[in-house]
């Protein structure tokens, strides 16, 4: 599957998780949206945009998941966090299971560095009130102290997941803000960023003509003729 251009990238940072939903809702696609995933800590401004990058965690057999398995170099959770392309969101899924962290801030932080764009889990993260002070982008259930080992083995890396009951496939485009995350299949990604960049600037006209006191009827939606016109003329006084 060829990758999603960084125009496309870039025209997703300007809309909403919601406003992608509903053009994915449109193409009869309900089940894209994470549930129970929340920004850790206070939202970052903008959203995170990138291609997904999958971690598979399985439950924890205690036989095989002693502190010595971090030693290897090749473990997948560490793994994962070094090869994880910059520009790329890591996905984890961690069976929307919180009672065990999925990572905490020295990993989120590597990733940080090393310029992945985001990190999300439908688990929890350790060290959240740190990882919410990084300028990386990160999702979780919520917070969890007790390390990964406790409850999930990294088992696998970049091969389809489910994470907040939402199918991820790699490079599906993830998409965050402060509603959320939400997946784009990749080969959706360009029409969908085409579709909601356009809801996008009708969604800001409305908003506009409701804080001056209009009526959401034949407004939103745009059943009424005049509200079309108004659009037009209002677009071109904004330059939009």
């Amino acid at each position: 599957m060829a990758d999603v251009s960084p125009a496309v990238v870039e025209k997703l940072k300007g809309v909403s998780t919601a406003t992608i939903s509903t053009c994915l809702y449109k193409r009869g696609l309900r089940n894209q949206y994470m549930q129970g995933v929340v920004p850790v800590g206070a939202p970052k401004a903008g959203s995170m945009v990138g291609p997904a990058f999958t971690l598979r965690y399985m439950p924890a057999r205690e036989d095989r998941n002693g502190l010595e398995v971090f030693r290897n170099p090749d473990h997948p959770q560490r793994k994962a966090v070094e090869t994880c392309p910059p520009g790329a969101v890591l996905v984890m899924d961690s069976r929307k299971d919180p009672r065990a962290a999925s990572a905490g801030s020295i990993l989120v932080g590597r990733l940080q560095e090393r310029g992945v764009a985001g990190v999300v889990t439908d688990g929890g993260f350790r060290d959240s009130g740190d990882i919410a002070r990084l300028n990386i982008p990160a999702f979780h259930q919520r917070p969890s102290a007790p390390t990964n080992l406790t409850l999930h083995e990294a088992i696998e890396i970049n091969v389809p997941i489910g994470c907040g009951d939402a199918p991820v496939f790699p490079k599906d485009i993830i998409v965050g803000d402060c509603d959320g995350v939400v997946v784009i299949p990749a080969h959706l990604a360009a029409e969908i960023a085409d579709e909601a960049a356009e809801m996008t600037v009708f969604e800001d006209f409305v908003a506009d003509m409701v804080s001056q006191g209009r009526s959401i009827r034949g407004l939103y939606p745009a059943t009424d003729p005049q509200t079309l016109e108004d659009f037009k003329a209002w677009r071109a006084d904004k330059g939009r």
